[in-house]
């Protein structure tokens, strides 16, 4: 059994290819999990992970959050990977909706900071003469941030999807309530 948070080594079968791959935890000291097997797997194969269906000694792995020691993977053992690619067009779909939602976490970013920047103004933490001036700042970078997540709101509209884009089309609902629920928080 690998120590915690060691690497697991697993050969991943996807039709008549075979992954040899290393899974390591993305948490500080914890051991790798099915989660972060799947997203490398995703990484390695293309087949996004919700239509991938792993498979270890003849059951299907779905208990995303479970070390991969708890459902028996060690080093060395073999996993079946059964899934679809997407296809190049939607690939490139999702590539632009990747983009907008790296956009989205910038913006995000700059708005807690914002709030960061509000929350220290009412602890008291700034002079009472200089407090209205630095609220006006304030009220103008938060309007500036509402017009950058309207332009991506946009963006996002402007991307017309074919219907068997599955993929596209969650990642872009998912983004657009990411985005809907951040002005909610501007306001």
């Amino acid at each position: 059994m690998a120590a915690p948070g060691a690497p697991v080594t697993v050969t991943v079968t996807y039709g008549n290819e075979k992954h040899s791959i290393q899974v390591a935890s993305h948490q500080e000291d914890g051991e790798p999990t099915l989660q972060d097997m799947a997203l490398l797997i995703e990484q390695v194969t293309g087949v996004p992970v919700p239509f991938q269906k792993l498979i270890y000694k003849g059951k299907s792995l779905k208990e995303m959050e479970q070390p991969l020691s708890a459902l028996g993977v060690k080093n060395g053992c073999k996993v079946m990977l059964i899934g679809k690619r997407n296809s190049p067009e939607e690939e490139a779909e999702l590539k632009k909706l990747k983009d907008l939602e790296k956009s989205v976490e910038q913006i995000a970013n700059k708005l807690e900071e914002v709030n960061k920047e509000f929350t220290s103004i009412q602890k008291g933490f700034l002079a009472k003469d200089l407090q209205a001036e630095a609220l006006k700042k304030l009220d103008k970078r938060i309007k500036g941030t509402a017009e950058q997540f309207m332009k991506i709101l946009e963006q996002i509209d402007a991307i017309n999807l074919p219907e068997n884009f599955s993929d596209c089309k969650l990642k872009k609902k998912g983004l657009v309530k990411r985005v809907q629920r951040l002005l909610l928080l501007e306001t």
